[in-house]
């Protein structure tokens, strides 16, 4: 008998890669929409640049502590903005009065009045407590608006350059030999007395410094590779200056403006120990001005003139440590001292 040994056909396997026409069955889609998936990335790398934000606001401070004198300047300058801020809760609006003063012309200082009486007789620390806000205001907008002329005329020119960088860098120049107080003088002398016009004008005349310093490091950032990659991407003119350039300069835009609000202090000082500030209000240097008028120098009324300037030192001082210790943390190479 003859045994067949031919191995039989193997069972055809119930789930076949293959169709009856050949063709591939598609593998099985995700459940999950593309929406979903989007909006999930879009959260995860939100709080991911979160994240970054908080380490580096965390850094900054643990690096600033290291600084003894800029905490000390930092905590002068809270203990003074909160004076300044709680003011009205414990000295009255009429503290500004001359009609109804609590005590006589010139008192020098006693129990009832620590500071003395100015010549109308109103209590000089009550004066000294309401104008600190008036110059710190001045003193902050001032400071902001000359940072902001000065970052937006820097990053325009370092950007586009050719012949509008050569025009902005001359109008710079013109600016920067032109003495900024005579200039504040001139401004505030021709438009009408108010803290507005202080204002405009210390924050219009002490700009071209930032603006020059502002150009070096755009000109220095707009050099890397990255810069280039973003253009090749398409990125147009705004958002390589608004996404690239300026996160990069802000921390030299921060430090400039802690050191240039004790420089609009001063400067708001001098022009109202000059008559060219706001009469309606009280000010560390409408003070001066007063004490002035009334013959404090001459007449040896030591108290009538030394609170508000030393109240203008110590604010200029406190902001000048402030700005030092950020500069330092910001720019380690500048090497300043703890």
């Amino acid at each position: 008998m003859t045994i067949d040994k031919t191995p039989p056909n193997p069972p055809e396997s119930e789930e076949s890669p293959e169709t009856e026409t050949g063709a591939e069955t598609p593998a099985p889609t995700s459940a999950v929409p593309t929406s979903s998936a989007g909006e999930s990335a879009a959260r995860s790398a939100s709080s991911l640049a979160w994240a970054r934000r908080r380490a580096s606001v965390s850094r900054f401070w643990r690096q600033y502590r290291a600084h003894r004198a800029g905490l000390l300047g930092l905590a002068g300058l809270a203990v003074i903005a909160l004076i300044a801020l709680t003011s009205p809760l414990f000295i009255g609006g009429d503290v500004q009065s001359v009609t109804d003063a609590p005590g006589t012309a010139l008192e020098s200082p006693s129990g009832e009045f620590p500071l003395g009486t100015d010549q109308f007789g109103r209590s000089l620390l009550g004066l000294l407590i309401w104008g600190a806000r008036i110059s710190l205001i001045v003193g902050l907008l001032a400071a902001a608006l000359s940072v902001a002329i000065g970052t937006f005329v820097g990053i325009i020119a370092g950007h586009f350059g050719g012949w509008f960088a050569t025009v902005a860098m001359r109008v710079t120049d013109w600016f920067l030999v032109m003495p900024a107080l005579v200039l504040a003088i001139v401004l505030a002398t021709v438009m009408s007395r108010s803290i507005w016009t202080v204002i405009l004008a210390i924050g219009v005349t002490s700009w071209p410094t930032t603006a020059r310093l502002v150009r070096a490091q755009t000109i220095a950032v707009e050099s890397r590779p990255y810069i280039e990659r973003a253009r090749a991407l398409g990125g147009g003119h705004g958002h390589v200056m608004t996404r690239h350039v300026l996160p990069n300069v802000m921390p030299l835009v921060l430090a400039q403006t802690t050191l240039g609000i004790s420089t609009a202090i001063l400067t708001e000082a001098t022009l109202a120990f000059l008559g060219l500030g706001d009469p309606s209000v009280v000010s560390w240097g409408g003070m001066l001005q007063d004490a002035r008028e009334a013959g404090a120098v001459s007449s040896g009324h030591w108290w009538y003139l030394a609170p508000p300037g030393i109240a203008i030192a110590l604010v200029a001082l406190a902001f000048t440590l402030c700005g030092r210790a950020i500069e330092a943390v910001l720019n380690p190479k500048l090497g300043v001292s703890r």
